[in-house]
């Protein structure tokens, strides 16, 4: 089975249904989503937070991104695969992004990176798009440099910032990207935004009107508790339904039950029998 390619996603703007992606870190994840049918698979830098301990995604590395998109790259089949380039792996110059993108390709077996940034990235973009690297963009809330936009919080709620983002939007669709991310603008003017690329925006926490979506999977299982964005809706609370099985595997322990004879193995009474009498 082919994975899917960056026209087979440009093509759903038009003809749909609306686009799916969730974030893994790891074979077993990977597997599970790819297997679910969502369309694209994005190895975040989240993981800094949400994998690694860290506070931001600010300290991921490359070689920490490397190792996840090797790990998840393994399990897709269907899928694209995106690799998101971690802080100062692009801003430095155009060919220290074009040589660590193509290590995403190359050797992590991703089948595109993923950048944060408008005008200030559309060179870049077009640089990496020129030689063949497919590039998803992301405007509006950019963890990366949240502190310089006042935190994580909602971004383009006033005319100068809107005017920014949708020139930032325009900036990335034109330079070659293949999608673009959203992430926390008002849901009108994702709506406009939308309207007007000609390639497919992917929202979180921007609205209905986005062609697709995109979710951390640790928020969305309730697997990460730190704190929930508003945008994320928890499907499921697997952080207390996998506390409950570790706290049942403990009492069982502690009280003799598991394992039990169902999960013991028979056979062998006979190498006892001789290896006691050897001890008399």
């Amino acid at each position: 089975m082919a994975r899917i390619t960056p026209v087979e996603i440009k093509q759903r703007k038009e003809s749909g249904p609306k686009l799916t992606m969730l974030t893994a870190y790891d074979f077993s994840f990977a597997s599970l989503i790819d297997e679910s049918g969502i369309d694209l698979i994005l190895v975040g830098d989240s993981l800094g937070m949400v994998v690694l301990g860290y506070d931001s995604t600010v300290p991921v590395t490359m070689e920490e991104m490397l190792h996840h998109c090797k790990a998840v790259s393994r399990a897709v089949k269907r899928a694209m695969v995106i690799g998101d380039m971690p802080f100062m792996s692009y801003q430095i110059s155009q060919e220290d992004a074009l040589k660590n993108a193509s290590r995403f390709i190359k050797e992590a077996g991703c089948d595109a990176v993923k950048l944060e940034g408008g005008v200030n990235v559309a060179r870049t973009v077009e640089r990496l798009v020129t030689a063949g690297i497919p590039v998803m963009g992301h405007v509006g809330l950019t963890p990366q440099t949240a502190s310089s936009l006042g935190g994580f919080k909602v971004q383009g709620k006033d005319l100068d910032d809107a005017k920014k983002i949708f020139h930032d939007a325009m900036a990335v669709a034109q330079a070659g990207a293949f999608a673009i991310v959203l992430e926390c603008v008002p849901a009108e003017l994702a709506g406009l935004i939308t309207e007007t690329l000609t390639i497919p925006t992917i929202g979180i926490g921007a609205g209905p009107r986005c062609d697709g979506q995109v979710l951390v999977t640790n928020d969305m299982l309730g697997l990460f508790d730190k704190f929930t964005p508003k945008f994320v809706k928890k499907y499921i609370d697997l952080s207390s339904e996998i506390k409950r099985a570790f706290l049942s595997y403990k009492r069982e322990v502690e009280a003799g039950e598991f394992p039990s004879k169902k999960e013991s193995f028979s056979g062998g009474e006979e190498a006892v029998l001789a290896i006691k009498s050897m001890k008399k």
